[in-house]
């Protein structure tokens, strides 16, 4: 993709978060916007650096994450094309919480506060279209808190591994294939287990005739068994 000829208010205009503006409201917020590419692996800002803009991922992959005082990775979050963060932080005027890095060629288009604060105070339904995303985020990290707590590693995995597959019983016992977007290590960490735990229980299910590993593919052979074990 050349840069030169990235359509920046019309790539605004899709996004939900912006849908609402008008072209011209559009063309004036792309005026606070910057598109840079970072290669597989590159660090795009480090826990302790001023946040003055929040960033939407255009292709590409970013892993958002914190380490410990050991040296222990978390991953917080894994961000996909369409994807944003540093949002709420963006507007605290703290510096980053967490560190960020591409997990694949990425395209980061970042939105300056200075802008974002000038379409807020011509059209508050901005501010709003903000809130509403940032409540969606927050209902979900608090989703992952319950998870860890209340389900075991098993649970984890099985519900990554069904999250948007139907286990009705009103659905065919079909087999679906689901890609892991990254790769082991870092699902695992995104789930609060080593990865030695979750190859250990991916090959569980395996043995228990659930499903089929080959690399990064998982074919589920039954969803509804799936869900249901190790109950069955």
């Amino acid at each position: 993709m050349d840069i030169r000829a990235f359509d920046l208010p019309r790539y605004l205009r899709v996004l939900p978060l912006f849908g609402h503006l008008s072209p011209a409201e559009t063309e004036r917020l792309a005026l606070g916007c910057q598109l840079r590419r970072f290669a597989r692996g590159e660090a795009i800002f480090h826990m302790g650096e001023p946040c003055e803009e929040f960033h939407v991922a255009v292709t590409g992959q970013v892993k958002l994450y914190a380490v410990s005082p050991a040296g222990q990775e978390k991953v917080v979050e894994i961000v996909g094309p369409g994807g944003s963060f540093a949002e709420a932080l963006m507007f605290t005027g703290q510096s980053y919480i967490i560190n960020a890095q591409s997990l694949s060629d990425t395209l980061l288009l970042s939105v300056k506060k200075a802008a974002v604060v000038a379409e807020i105070e011509r059209d508050p339904r901005l501010a709003m279209r903000m809130l509403a995303g940032l409540s969606r985020r927050l209902h979900g990290l608090v989703q992952d808190v319950q998870g860890y707590a209340l389900h075991s590693g098993v649970q984890r995995v099985i519900g990554y591994l069904l999250r948007g597959v139907s286990t009705d019983d009103s659905v065919g016992s079909e087999a679906i294939t689901v890609s892991l977007p990254v790769s082991k290590s870092v699902v695992a960490s995104r789930l609060s287990l080593t990865p030695e735990y979750f190859s250990r229980v991916l090959h569980e299910l395996e043995a228990a005739g659930l499903i089929e590993i080959d690399k990064r593919d998982i074919v589920i052979r039954d969803a509804r068994r799936l869900a249901r074990y190790p109950s069955d």
